[in-house]
């Protein structure tokens, strides 16, 4: 069998064709290279290196081979709006993923026989560009300016940082790879050892701070290219993953040294030591980088305003908060880092087209009751000033700003903009029927980058509002965390921060009064988040963890979320739900509307089981119909059986290749976790 680049089964790279397009298109994030150089005009001047790291920009959400490279935005279902989906945030249709189904049932999760996670095509070719780059910037053979030509090349480092991030959230542990390799069996074969996931993190903080150095304040292409304040609000992200994933698997196989850790099974890990001498060490070290890193972007960059305006008609003020999120080119918004522009003669996308009625997307009934009350109470709490949730617009009633605006209610303004009359939302959102634009999965409608101008919801291909991709509130948040982690108090740095988070909001700053109201029982049954380990988080840590779900609603930061925090544990036979449809509003529908079983076709879920919709359980045939379970070995991905067979000495005895299975994975095409 021919070896090939890393071990993978497709040759990756051919080094005759560089991509390469003209800067004037540099600033558009998903730009096909229409052309290449010849290997002679390599990396000959900086108008090259951008056009050649700019194609690793873009890739598709969740895709094997795009891995690591920004969001995609081409379809309503994949887009970084939707990747809450199937957590206690979100629902996609009347489906879920995999990662919830356990021990035999229909539908698990299985190891495959080629693919998955276990990918190096992005970093050969990135490590490709850093090695010709840097040797063609030494030696004086880049024309161009030098503060460009070092710009172009921290943005290599940084996009190999995110690529390797990537597989440090899905693998855990991974090979680090600095150079491209040749395609010869040994070499190819001793690299494919897997370093310990701290080594990896540690390794995506060293070229993070690589990039730092060589990247300028403001980029060539504005806020539609990587800057300083991208890498450094990287590196935080990086940081704090990292640390709070130690933290919460300590002791188990999915952390270096802990009970069961494959890696001790080959000598190259089996003496394994932390850096710093012990786990704690390790954890917090990556704190004081994430607080470090992200305190540079949070007291630099402030926060938009939020003027607490909901358009009902062209007159009324815009909301600078609400349309940074829907707008065609949000640059001019302090909080912007980095964002991602359209234009229809290059590309598409489907968001608002899709979204007009749904996009058989919706949050769910866990999410709502996450959201504080204006006075800083839970809805809970004595007093809190709750109206309830029998009418979907009740639930916005003195509530969180946050709820109010990015969460579409029966009878709220629809388009505004380029119509003649205002249009609205129907009084009975429409519940997972055919027609994707005009339905809904639970009945709380997305509205977290929903314009409110009819071009871009009219016709598939109109819609070139942007994609934020990194923002200054996740550096506030972030820090809050990670001091919090650390010291176990809010110092005054993360009071500053929160407060301001909360006022944005319309949320009463004294964060204070809401942790002395929060009961952790009654949070633990709406929010995954209130949970690490199978155990329920103190007061202060989860309302800290409630700030980060209620501020990135709809922005697809829940699955890591989860994942770092251990917060799955717990789940089993767990029912996601939407609105309360089994009450005042099952009277908004026309008779035999609501079908449910044993209705021959079914389109909701029995009152019998909730009078909240339950779009899980609207047929007994749905693999999901008796809830959400977890097993520990979900918390990574399985590597295919494949990688083993190449890198093993006879092609056939996978025991003899240095790779080792995630925890709780058997090295069969087909076999479930078991652990």
């Amino acid at each position: 069998m021919k070896t090939n680049v890393y071990l993978q089964t497709v040759k990756v790279f051919a080094l005759g064709a560089i991509a390469f397009f003209s800067t004037s298109c540099n600033e558009f994030l998903d730009i096909v290279p229409p052309s290449s150089v010849s290997p002679e005009m390599y990396f000959k001047t900086d108008d090259q290196l951008a056009s050649y790291v700019i194609a690793y920009y873009i890739g598709v959400l969740n895709n094997d081979e795009t891995g690591g490279r920004f969001p995609g935005y081409e379809e309503s279902s994949t887009t970084l709006y939707y990747d809450d989906k199937a957590t206690d945030n979100g629902l996609f249709k009347n489906a879920a993923n995999n990662r919830y189904l356990i021990n035999g049932m229909s539908g698990e999760w299985l190891v495959g026989s080629s693919g998955g996670k276990w990918i190096f095509n992005n970093i050969y070719n990135l490590n490709y560009f850093l090695r010709v780059a840097n040797e063609n910037f030494n030696s004086g053979q880049i024309a161009g300016s030098a503060e460009n030509i070092k710009h172009y090349i921290g943005e290599g480092y940084f996009l190999r940082a995110q690529e390797y991030f990537y597989r440090l959230r899905t693998l855990g542990d991974f090979p680090i790879i600095t150079t491209p390799l040749p395609d010869i069996k040994d070499s190819l074969v001793f690299h494919s050892r897997r370093s310990p996931r701290n080594e990896v993190a540690r390794f995506i903080l060293s070229d993070l701070d690589q990039a730092i150095s060589y990247l300028k304040d403001v980029s060539p292409g504005g806020k539609t290219r990587i800057s300083k304040n991208t890498a450094l609000l990287l590196k935080a992200r990086v940081a704090l993953f990292e640390a709070t994933w130690e933290k919460y698997h300590a002791g188990t196989a999915l952390v270096p040294n802990g009970a069961g850790w494959p890696g001790k099974s080959k000598d190259y890990n089996a003496n394994y030591q932390f850096p710093g001498g012990s786990i704690e060490n390790e954890i917090n070290y990556f704190l004081d980088q994430a607080m470090d890193a992200s305190a540079k972007v949070a007291d630099a960059v402030a926060l938009v305003n939020n003027n607490n305006v909901i358009r009902e008609q062209l007159s009324d003020p815009t909301n600078p908060y609400y349309d940074m999120f829907a707008c065609v080119d949000p640059s001019a918004y302090s909080e912007v880092i980095l964002c991602r522009n359209f234009r229809k003669d290059v590309s598409m996308h489907i968001y608002n087209s899709n979204l007009v009625g749904g996009g058989s997307y919706g949050h769910t009934k866990q999410l709502e009751k996450a959201f504080l009350m204006q006075n800083g109470l839970p809805i809970y709490a004595s007093n809190s000033g709750y109206k309830g949730d029998d009418r979907i617009q009740d639930t916005k009633t003195d509530r969180d700003w946050r709820w109010r605006l990015f969460m579409k209610a029966p009878g709220e303004v629809r388009k505004v903009e380029n119509v003649s009359v205002v249009e609205y939302f129907p009084d009975a959102p429409a519940i997972l029927t055919n027609d994707a634009r005009q339905s809904t999965s639970t009945g709380y409608l997305q509205g977290k980058g929903y314009s409110l101008d009819a071009v871009m919801g009219a016709l598939i291909g109109n819609d070139v509002t942007t994609l934020i991709i990194f923002r200054a509130a996740e550096a506030y948040l972030t820090y809050l965390e990670a001091s919090y982690l650390k010291t176990g108090t809010i110092d005054s740095k993360a009071d500053r921060y929160w407060r301001a988070l909360r006022e944005r909001s319309g949320v009463d700053p004294d964060w204070q009064k809401t942790v002395a109201a929060t009961d952790m029982e009654t949070e633990g049954l709406n929010d995954w988040g209130a949970y690490s380990k199978g155990q329920l988080v103190d007061p202060t840590l989860y309302n800290i963890r409630r700030e980060r779900r209620c501020e990135f609603i709809g922005e697809g930061y829940r699955p890591d979320d989860l994942l770092r925090w251990r917060a799955m544990d717990q789940l089993n036979g767990y029912q996601i739900e939407g609105c309360k449809l089994w009450g005042p509003l099952q009277h908004e529908y026309k008779e035999g509307e609501l079908a449910y079983l044993p209705a021959t076709s079914p389109t909701v879920s029995s009152p019998a089981l909730s009078e909240y919709l339950r779009p899980l359980q609207i047929v007994q045939t749905n693999n999901f119909y008796n809830g959400f379970y977890f097993t520990q070995a979900h918390y990574l991905h399985p590597i295919a059986v494949n990688h083993f067979l190449i890198s093993s000495s006879d092609g056939v005895s996978v025991d003899t290749s240095p790779i080792y299975q995630n925890p709780g994975w058997p090295i069969n095409a087909g076999g479930g976790a078991k652990d």
